[in-house]
């Protein structure tokens, strides 16, 4: 759903609702969209890369596959 600056003004509570019954909401301006109207959520945790590092192991032939899982993934079967 898109609604322009002015009725996101005066709808904001009944757009609000919406959002949070899981509809997405894009206030535009100018007849372009400008802002996505989200539900705040508690509790994100912030990414952090490698934050399981040595915590998760490969096997060596991890990428090593026979002829027939190959074929079986193109369409040879």
């Amino acid at each position: 759903m898109q609604v322009n600056m002015h009725e996101a003004k005066s709808q904001l509570s009944k757009l609000g609702e919406k959002v949070w019954d899981g509809e997405t909401v894009v206030i535009a301006k100018a007849g372009k969209p400008y802002l996505d109207l989200k539900p705040h959520r508690e509790g994100q945790v912030e990414r952090r890369p490698g934050r399981l590092k040595g915590q998760i192991v490969i096997a060596d032939d991890f990428d090593q596959a026979s002829q027939e899982i190959i074929d079986a993934f193109e369409g040879g079967f």
